[in-house]
């Protein structure tokens, strides 16, 4: 709840200030056009909901960033998690003179002086120091408010492919504001130096130079307070580690035997820095990419539960019931910790499962697929051409068995491999691997219409199925590293598909996978096999193409649940 607050609150404020800085670089026009436009922003944000809406959010925003700093236990952050908190505490007191000259005056004391004329011959004639101070609180604020709007967003999959504009307009908003302050302040300044356009242009407003002396004071105790409850905070976690030593500490070790002592109440990441250990965290140690995760050993009473929301990121990834995020976990006994992913993990890592990664067995559906006399189709051909065909025909296949929700596991040769059930039960696996299996029939009916003039006869594949228990997680080396399964059913499987050419057929279904997937298994002509490496006969069900699945299969595999698709 504290997160969603903080998002909301400041997602509220970045739309007023970015409707300001969008209204300053209408300055690149002329001063009448930011004049005008300011009449609208105006209306908008001078309603009594809205202003309700921006004041309570800043009021809920700055609470909740004095939270934040109370509950650390260490400053001791990466560069952009401690510019956003430098940047975040120094807004109001570079701000609190223009909102008091600003909107206290008018409130308080009936003044009407916010119009742009005013303010930018108050800050590039009568006093330029306090207009290069604007400038600096402009950049701050959106310097602010852009590096946490990165931090939310950098764990989105689709962040990374819009990650470029976003920067542009992240830099072109300010520049753009400022360029439009100066060139409006410069025709202020020209306008000022003719004879009389002053009191012309002023005559109207309602001025707050007679409460100059007030307001002087509100804004100067107004900065004592936002500078002395930063101290204060700052006083009060000094006085707790005081008081925290005095009933000791406790020990975070780590796999290399390096260790690090703090204070109960300090999480392990921040653990991790205290004792300069890299450790990832992609979101800043916000709970939200899972890229900190550590397996942990407590001694008793063991480590506290997670909260809410750390059990449904720990849910998401597969985590089992040693695995925490060390951005969340704050032990109250000396724990011993492995932090899974490397320091430089990225934002898509933190959505590896902790299951894949540590491996598990499960029961799922393993399909192979073979092209059938593709030896004599490559002999004589460019290997250009031989590279064209194999690449429209994977494209193909894999589109085939993703669109019935399974897994390509790997290509071989110009063999494929393809897992079913990975993240659901066995039985949905199965369903979708014969989903998978007719699709493939069709997806290769129409590319070999498509390649018709590439070829000289029509492909023909092989196509076997089997379900049984695995080894599942990932496995390889640096880039190679992917989901695979090993165990006898996957060594089955390629049997099964072997099958095909024996029975001369384009689909053959293990015994298992009629079974699992629910079907009458008198709709299919069944054959008694012999496996190597298995002391039991195999009943197989034979089709001559997998387009000729009974239409009581048929009816069966289409109504199998395809997965959510991942967020």
């Amino acid at each position: 709840m504290i997160r969603r607050l903080r998002l909301a609150s400041g997602l509220t404020m970045l739309s007023y200030v970015t409707m300001h800085l969008l209204n300053h670089a209408v300055g690149l026009v002329s001063l009448d056009a930011m004049e005008r436009v300011l009449n609208w922003v105006f209306a908008l944000w001078s309603q009594y909901p809205a202003q309700t809406l921006l004041y309570g959010a800043f009021f809920v925003h700055y609470t909740l960033a004095l939270w934040a700093l109370w509950q650390r236990r260490t400053l001791r952050l990466r560069g952009a998690e401690l510019a956003q908190l430098i940047l975040g505490f120094a807004i109001p007191l570079l701000l609190v003179r223009h909102v008091v000259g600003t909107r206290i005056a008018d409130t308080f004391f009936d003044t009407d002086a916010g119009y742009y004329s005013h303010l930018l011959w108050l800050y590039f004639v009568k006093s330029p120091l306090s207009g290069y101070q604007q400038m600096l609180v402009l950049v701050v604020a959106w310097s602010h408010a852009m590096i946490g709007l990165h931090f939310w967003l950098r764990v989105r999959p689709w962040y990374e492919r819009i990650q470029p504009l976003a920067l542009v307009v992240a830099v072109l908003v300010p520049v753009l504001a400022l360029l439009g302050m100066i060139a409006a302040g410069r025709q202020v300044a020209a306008l000022a130096a003719e004879p009389g356009w002053t009191e012309r242009a002023f005559a109207t407003m309602r001025l707050p130079a007679p409460h100059a002396v007030a307001l002087d004071r509100i804004a100067d105790a107004l900065t004592w307070f936002f500078a002395g409850i930063i101290v204060l905070v700052l006083a009060a976690r000094w006085l707790r580690r005081l008081w925290q030593r005095r009933h000791g500490v406790l020990r975070v070790v780590y796999p290399d035997g390096r260790f690090v002592e703090v204070l109960r109440g300090t999480s392990i990441l921040e653990a991790s820095r205290l004792a300069r250990i890299p450790h990832a965290a992609v979101c800043g140690g916000r709970g939200r990419c899972s890229t900190c995760r550590v397996r942990v050993r407590a001694a008793p009473p063991g480590v506290p539960v997670p909260s809410d929301e750390e059990r449904r990121v720990l849910q998401r990834i597969g985590a089992t019931g040693n695995v925490r995020l060390a951005c969340q976990l704050r032990p109250t006994v000396s724990v011993e910790v492995t932090p899974l992913l490397p320091p430089f993990a990225h934002a898509q890592d933190g959505g590896r499962r902790v299951d894949f990664v540590q491996g598990t067995e499960r029961e799922i559906a393993i399909l192979f697929a073979d092209i059938r006399s593709f030896t004599a189709f490559a002999e004589g051909r460019l290997p250009y051409d031989v590279v064209f065909v194999l690449n429209r025909y994977f494209a193909a296949m894999g589109r085939a068995v993703e669109s019935a929700g399974g897994h390509v596991d790997k290509f071989i040769g110009d063999g494929v491999m393809a897992l079913f059930g990975v993240s659901s039960d066995p039985g949905t696996g199965c369903r979708q691997a014969l989903a998978a299996a007719r699709l493939m029939s069709l997806r290769l009916d129409e590319l070999n219409v498509a390649l018709r003039a590439e070829l000289a006869e029509p492909l023909r594949i092989g196509i076997g199925v089997h379900a049984g228990p695995v080894i599942v997680g990932e496995m390889g080396y640096g880039g190679a590293t992917t989901i695979t399964a090993i165990g006898d059913a996957v060594n089955t499987a390629s049997r099964v598909e072997s099958l095909t050419k024996e029975f001369g057929v384009q689909l053959v279904i293990s015994d298992e996978v009629i079974a699992r997937a629910g079907l009458d298994r008198s709709l299919f002509r069944w054959e008694e096999v012999e496996i190597r490496g298995r002391q039991e006969m195999l009943g197989v069900a034979v089709l001559h193409s997998a387009q000729d699945l009974p239409d009581g299969a048929s009816a069966a595999i289409a109504a199998a649940p395809l997965p959510a698709p991942a967020e």
